[in-house]
């Protein structure tokens, strides 16, 4: 897909660009960088060899079963044409290790930082600021925190831990901007509460017709949109034995954590239905717990529970930024029948 090669016109006599503030740069070339395409050709670019679509991407728990303190990036930049570690075009998935009695810096050009605890103890410390006080918050397995822009956080390990950190930064890194002000205070929300809450869920009469069951992780600061900051999504999700849940679909991106599972648990995934509602050709996300998958944008999924026992689910998203932009698009499929 060639650009149209226009020719330049030429410059009318006496018009020209002053030189660069400071003198002695050459004149800039207004004309040097602009191109133009046939629409039929530009309008959608998103294909192989242009601007890659996001692949599905899984990493075991073994990735972080051992190892010296450390941050393990889920990297897929090099196939997404990112500049930086990425997981997606906007979001970067991690783990992060860090060994009984040891230290790790978790600072980063982003608006928006969570932290759910998969094992261990400790706490996070974030020191003092012209905005802000030092912080300190103590976490422990199941936990879940958020931190905003403007702070500088060290997490401490009293135990061996693992901890899933998704963050904004590759969105940033795009836009070229550096992340300032804080849109949101942080926050914690304690495994002891998500998990009352959620077993209330699902002794509810109510939720046996539920597609999900699952609460969804929300900032009394952000009311419209109902997420767990301005960017970030949060739905921590239980799968019944024997569930199989109608397909779904979205424009955010999903990146997936399996905190609890027997074997059996899976994401079945695609692009498009088959008359019946069901996934054509989809491709099978197996769980384990501490493993990590993602789920591209605007395919298709169901989560399956083939196991006897219940599983737990925490998907991450972009889609607080969906939703301020209006381009979300949830929708929900038909003709499936299952108890999740």
């Amino acid at each position: 897909m060639e650009p149209i090669q226009a020719p330049r016109p030429p410059v009318p006599a006496g018009v020209d660009t002053p030189p660069s503030p400071g003198g002695g740069g050459p004149p800039h070339d207004w004309r040097a960088a602009t191109q133009l395409f046939d629409y039929r050709q530009a309008a959608n670019p998103i294909r192989p060899g242009l601007t890659e679509p996001i692949p599905e991407g899984r990493w075991g728990p073994d990735l972080h079963a051992t190892g010296p303190t450390a941050i393990l990036p889920l990297d897929l930049s090099a196939r997404l044409g990112c500049p930086s570690p990425a997981t997606s075009p906007a979001l970067s998935a991690n783990f992060v290790r860090i060994l009984a009695g040891e230290s790790i810096g978790v600072a980063t050009n982003a608006t928006s930082s969570l932290f759910y605890v998969f094992r261990g103890a400790g706490r996070c410390l974030c020191p003092a600021s012209r905005q802000r006080d030092p912080l300190q918050l103590k976490w422990s397995q199941g936990d879940l925190f958020v931190l905003p822009a403007g702070l500088a956080p060290r997490l401490e390990a009293s135990a061996e831990s693992v901890l899933y950190w998704v963050h904004d930064g590759p969105l940033l890194t795009f836009l070229g901007v550096q992340a300032e002000t804080a849109r949101f205070a942080p926050s914690h929300y304690p495994a002891a509460w998500l998990d009352e809450e959620l077993a209330a869920l699902a002794a509810d009469p109510s939720s046996a017709r539920s597609n999900r069951l699952s609460l969804l992780l929300a900032n009394r600061e952000l009311p419209a949109s109902r997420t767990v900051t301005h960017t970030l999504w949060a739905m921590y999700g239980l799968v019944p034995a024997g569930a199989v849940q109608p397909p779904h679909r979205h424009q955010s991106v999903a990146l997936d954590l399996v905190i609890d599972c027997q074997p059996g648990c899976a994401t079945l995934s695609g692009p498009d239905l088959n008359p019946d509602g069901t996934i054509r050709n989809p491709v099978r996300m197996e769980w384990e717990p501490g493993a990590a998958f993602v789920t591209p944008p605007g395919h298709w999924h169901s989560h399956v529970n083939e196991s006897g026992h219940p599983a737990r689910l925490l998907p991450i998203q972009d889609a607080g930024l969906h939703t301020y932009l209006r381009s979300l698009d949830i929708r929900f499929a038909t003709g499936l029948s299952g108890a999740g």
